[in-house]
């Protein structure tokens, strides 16, 4: 009796493991397509036909193509989400804010497909729109911390919050479009957070150590390059 019950469980879990893959597979293969093709490319049948499956398997897991639009936006956010959530707040506030650059950088190279349909496709209306909610507000709750600390020069966080996510944004962008290489990238933005943290009020040598324990494969001695 013990034993059967053990069958059903691993039957059961693998069940899980499968649904949970199958799942994955069309929210990457739809994020693929609107991102190489735009939303237009985006049918049923070219999902199924990416991942190898029926048209039944994308009503399954999300009950339409509207669903599963939106699926995908909430995917890009929950691994990015996950990413700022395993970061430790540390005595350093201005190194936690920039480790979170550094997060949001490494998303989006290792999720190139999904952060075009996070950040570069219109949301379908306001509710997609808010998936980035709980992202962005990790990034004013830690810019808030660097103004609370007096790093910072009081100001409102939400508006400096969106000053570093455009800032970000636009060093991804030229990295996903191959106008800047990875080191470039990463090279050039340390040189742009020490100008853009300066701006806000930090000691340029306090600013400086703060972005290089935020890029610990660092050589001891490396400088931010200058903007």
């Amino acid at each position: 009796m013990l034993y059967h019950s053990y069958e059903i469980l691993v039957a059961v879990t693998r069940s899980d493991a499968a649904d949970n893959a199958m799942r994955t597979a069309l929210i990457e293969a739809a994020a693929r397509l609107i991102a190489t093709e735009g939303a237009p490319g985006l049918t049923l049948r070219r999902v199924a036909d990416e991942v190898g499956t029926s048209t039944m398997a994308i009503y399954t897991h999300f009950g339409g193509m509207s669903e599963l639009r939106r699926a995908v936006r909430r995917e890009g956010f929950a691994r990015l989400a996950a990413r700022g959530a395993q970061l430790d707040e540390t005595g350093d506030p201005v190194a936690d804010l920039a480790m979170l650059g550094r997060e949001y950088y490494e998303h989006a190279m290792s999720n190139p497909h999904l952060y075009r349909v996070m950040y570069m496709e219109e949301p379908l209306d306001a509710d997609d729109g808010a998936a980035r909610t709980e992202t962005f507000d990790l990034v004013v709750s830690a810019m808030r911390r660097c103004i609370e600390s007096g790093r910072f020069a009081p100001a409102d966080p939400d508006v400096l919050a969106t000053q570093f996510w455009a800032f970000g944004h636009g060093f991804v962008a030229l990295a996903l479009a191959h106008l800047l290489s990875p080191e470039e990238a990463m090279l050039s933005s340390a040189g742009g957070l020490l100008s853009l943290f300066t701006g806000y009020g930090d000691d340029p040598e306090a600013a400086r150590r703060s972005i290089l324990r935020a890029q610990p494969a660092a050589p001891p001695d490396a400088e931010p390059a200058a903007a």
